[in-house]
């Protein structure tokens, strides 16, 4: 009978991770980190409950690191199996991983200058650089909706999921003993109001559904509003003569923030403005999106390209790209008018960090987050209230005026969540994964009390049988 075990992301938000098992193959569905720390701690507490060298493949549902991230452990572990995904989640992993991977490296050659200074043993690496390309080299991407049998006894179908690009539902056919049973794995849906990408794609069947549960509590402020709230900021900010910092998520977040920010150049109200998108992934994540924008909203890329130029220099004008340290640097030389989008999107790492220390302790400042803020993070840590936090070893005091846009999420919120699985005429059985444990009950309860729609809540290492 096929099975399935839970490894991440169930009574969590992070580290996408399930295994399904049909008696013959076994097949990885996504291989996730947890976010939040520094990164050498995170993957030193980071393991696998099975053998990666038992996988016959893995299958992606997106590129972002909650989903990916521990690929290369994976394959240092013994993995050597075909890794499937779609094309865009091939392009953009190549970016995210090798960026972790610098940042890991570079993170534990420090640690281990410490450790060796200290007279301390030093931390192995967890995985090479040749894992890296590994596991690039093992990617097979298939087209939404392609039929592709991925193991004995496993085909696979990818749905647009709406969310990032590249992002997918993912629909598992397996071959259980001569019975045929359907599992379909939202992924991470998108939310329908955001710029860029597509609305998330409807099924009608399967036997069992995972449903992730980010938002399962709230919806998301209507766009509109937020972006009235984003233009009183700007306005605020002008007029106290301050700036505006916004960590962002570079795959996703950042391409949409520079969409509205061009509409607001448009507008006419971002003239005393200079904006910087201090994020060389994040620009090159953009310009991977301006190379597939086929696979993007065509309404919000025409809006884009009405000049015939893709660019986002095109579009915002006075938007500046900061490449090097040195550039990066010379941002907090400026006083005011300075719009900084980077990252991280928690601000667990990258060139925000250096941008709040700068600058956060000036109340004429604001501080504006624009995505989920996962527990134990600096950004979900600020979000809560803390009057001081630590970075780069001092106390920095925390004045500048805090400020959450949540009609910026690339998630679906709780109606959506709702709308989607309700589509489901075959009555699965639905398990409630990516979520905290507070946000799942309140899910839970309404899908039960609303549409009739029974759901269980794994937690980490529970199986069933379906």
């Amino acid at each position: 009978m096929a099975k399935i075990t839970f490894y991440g992301a169930a009574r969590e938000v992070t580290g996408s991770c399930y295994l399904l098992d049909n008696g013959r193959d076994k097949i990885l569905l996504d291989c996730g980190m947890h976010q939040g720390g520094d990164a050498t701690d995170r993957l030193e507490k980071e393991s696998f409950g099975f053998d990666p060298k038992s996988l016959n493949a893995v299958v992606l549902s997106h590129a972002h690191l909650d989903h990916s991230g521990l690929l290369p452990r994976l394959v240092n572990g013994g993995f050597s199996g075909p890794i499937y995904c779609t094309e865009g989640t091939r392009q953009l992993l190549r970016i995210l991983l090798e960026d972790a991977a610098n940042i890991y490296f570079r993170d534990l050659d420090y640690d281990n200058q410490v450790r060796r200074r200290a007279g301390k043993r030093v931390k192995p690496a967890r995985y090479t650089p040749d894992d890296v390309r590994q596991v690039l080299n093992g990617c097979h991407a298939l087209d939404y909706h392609q039929r592709e049998a991925v193991a004995a006894g496993f085909e696979l179908c990818f749905h647009d999921a709406g969310h990032i690009l590249g992002s997918s539902i993912v629909e598992l056919t397996i071959d259980d003993g001569g019975r045929k049973k359907t599992l379909v794995f939202s992924g991470d849906l998108g939310n329908p109001e955001t710029s860029l990408m597509n609305h998330y794609e409807y099924l009608d069947n399967a036997d069992l559904v995972l449903l992730e549960s980010t938002y399962g509590d709230r919806d998301h402020r209507a766009l509109d509003e937020t972006l009235e709230e984003f233009r009183r900021i700007l306005e605020q900010a002008r007029e106290e003569g301050g700036n505006i910092m916004i960590p962002s998520f570079a795959v996703g977040r950042t391409q949409e923030l520079l969409f509205h920010l061009g509409l607001f150049y448009q507008e006419g109200i971002l003239d005393d403005w200079q904006v910087f998108l201090d994020s060389p992934m994040g620009h090159a994540v953009t310009s991977l999106y301006a190379s597939y924008a086929r696979f993007l909203d065509p309404e919000d890329v025409a809006t884009i390209t009405r000049n015939g130029d893709r660019a986002p220099t095109a579009f915002l004008p006075n938007l500046t790209i900061t490449e090097s340290v040195e550039d990066s640097i010379a941002i907090n030389k400026i006083k005011q008018g300075v719009i900084i989008i980077a990252g991280s999107g928690m601000c667990t790492g990258g060139r925000i960090r250096h941008h709040l220390k700068h600058r956060l302790w000036d109340r004429r400042n604001h501080l504006v987050f624009v995505g989920f803020q996962a527990v134990d993070t600096l950004g979900r840590i600020i979000v809560d209230g803390v009057k001081k936090v630590k970075i780069y070893g001092q106390w920095i005091a925390v004045k500048a005026q805090i400020h959450t846009l949540g009609g910026f999420s690339a998630h679906a919120g709780q109606g959506d969540l709702v709308d989607w699985i309700s589509h489901f005429r075959s009555k699965p059985r639905v398990c409630l994964v990516h979520g905290e444990p507070d946000t799942m009950a309140v899910l839970q309860a309404k899908l039960g009390r609303e549409r009739g729609i029974k759901t269980h809540i794994p937690a980490i290492g529970d199986s069933l049988e379906f």
